[in-house]
C-alpha cells in the first residue's frame, strides 16, 4: 500500500566538530521519503522556493517518491544551520529561516487523497490536521511526530490532534514535557489516554520504547563505532516504520515491532554520513541484513527450552528416584512416606 507525508523539505548546514557541510538537503519530509521509499511508493506534500537546487528534486524522483504535492512558491526554501556538540547528541540550532514554509497551505493532490497510510511529520498541529482533512476517507493508519515547539505553543490544536491520530512518535523528552513525568513508561500511558492507540518514544542511540494498548515493548539503537551526522536520524526511523507498516498493509502487535525495527536499521545508515549520503549507497538487501544482525543481537535463548519445553538433560545427570509431579523438578530423593496410624 502507498504512503502519504506532509512535512519540510529544506536545505540544511551542519556543523559538526570536525566538519562544516553546507547546502544539504534536508527537512523531515524529504528524510522521511527517501527512508520509507525503500519500502513502498510515498507521495510528499511539502513547498520550496525557487532557490530549491534541482539536484536534490532529483534525488527523491530517484526513488520514485511522488512530488506532485511539492509546491514551488515564489521566495526562498526553508533553512536550517545547527552545530553538534562533541557528543554527537546535543546540538545548538543557529539559524532557522522559515521562509516560503512560513505560509505554507498544503494541498493534497486528488491522486494522493485514496492513501491508506499518512505519516504527519514535524510541523505546526493545524497544518497537520489540515492534511488530515483533505483525505477522501479516514487512512487505515495516521501516525504524526511533533516537538517541543508545538507542546508549549500549540497544545489546545496538538490536543485535538492527538484524537484523529492511531500513532504519535516524540522523543523522551517530548514526552516528560507533554505529561511532566518523568518514567517514560507512565508518560506513554498517559499519552495514550489523550486519544492515540500506541505511542512511539525515541531514545537516541538507546532505541525506542512502544506503548500501546496491546501491549509495551522496547528496542534497543544498532551499535555503531562511529556517527558521522544524526540529522534526520528520527525521521528516517519513522520513514523506516510507516514504510515497512504500508508494505505490509496492517498494523497487528508482530508486524509494528518488525517495523520498529527496520526504523531502527534505516536510522542507523542515517547517522554514518551527512544528510541522505549514506543512504544513497544502500539497497533493501544491506537493510535486511542489518536487519538479521539487530535480531541476532536482541535474541536472548529461552530458559529450560522455553515455556512449555522440557529442560535439556545435563551429562551425566542421574535419572530420578520416581517421576516427579507435573511442572515440578526433582533435585533429591524423595523422603519416605510416614505410616498411617491406625
Amino acid at each position: 500500500m502507498s504512503l502519504l507525508v506532509v512535512g519540510t523539505v529544506g536545505i540544511d548546514t551542519i556543523e559538526t566538530p570536525t566538519t562544516k557541510r553546507e547546502n544539504l538537503l534536508g527537512g523531515s519530509a524529504a528524510y522521511f521519503a527517501y527512508a520509507a521509499s525503500f519500502y513502498t511508493k510515498v507521495h510528499l506534500i511539502s513547498v520550496v522556493g525557487q532557490d530549491f537546487p534541482s539536484v536534490h528534486r532529483t534525488l527523491l524522483e530517484s526513488r520514485d517518491v511522488d512530488l506532485s504535492g511539492l509546491q514551488v512558491a515564489l521566495g526562498d526554501t526553508f533553512k536550517w544551520t545547527g552545530r553538534y556538540h562533541e557528543d554527537m547528541i546535543n546540538r545548538d540550532t543557529l539559524k532557522v529561516e522559515l521562509n516560503v514554509f512560513g505560509t505554507f497551505d498544503p494541498k493534497v493532490p486528488k491522486e494522493a487523497r485514496d492513501v491508506p497510510f499518512v505519516f504527519l511529520a514535524n510541523g505546526a498541529p493545524a497544518i497537520q490536521r489540515k492534511v488530515l482533512h483533505q483525505m477522501a476517507r479516514r487512512p487505515v493508519f495516521v501516525a504524526a511526530d511533533t516537538m517541543d515547539l508545538w507542546i508549549e505553543t500549540a497544545r489546545p490544536e496538538l490536543d485535538r490532534l492527538l484524537t484523529e491520530v492511531d500513532a504519535i512518535i516524540l522523543n523522551d523528552s517530548e514526552a516528560r514535557l507533554m505529561t511532566g513525568r518523568r518514567e517514560l513508561l507512565r508518560a506513554g500511558l498517559d499519552i495514550l489516554e489523550m486519544g492515540p492507540r500506541i505511542v512511539i518514544i525515541k531514545k537516541g542511540e538507546h532505541g525506542a520504547l512502544v506503548v500501546s494498548k496491546e501491549g509495551h515493548f522496547a528496542v534497543p539503537g544498532f551499535p555503531l563505532e562511529d556517527v558521522f551526522d544524526p540529522t534526520g536520524a528520527g525521521d528516517t526511523f519513522a520513514g523506516g516504520i510507516m514504510g515497512f507498516l504500508a508494505e505490509r498493509g496492517r498494523v497487528d502487535r508482530e508486524t509494528l515491532r518488525q517495523a520498529v525495527a527496520h526504523g531502527t536499521v534505516v536510522a542507523s545508515y542515517t547517522v554514518q554520513d551527512f544528510s541522505l549520503e549514506s543512504l544513497k549507497r544502500i539497497t533493501r538487501r544491506e537493510i535486511e541484513h542489518r536487519y538479521a544482525m539487530l535480531l541476532d543481537l536482541v535474541g536472548i535463548p529461552a530458559v529450560n527450552g522455553g515455556p512449555g519445553k522440557p529442560a535439556p538433560k545435563a551429562k551425566g545427570a542421574r535419572k530420578p528416584a520416581r517421576k516427579a509431579a507435573k511442572g515440578v523438578a526433582r533435585f533429591r530423593k524423595p523422603a519416605k512416606k510416614a505410616k498411617k496410624k491406625r
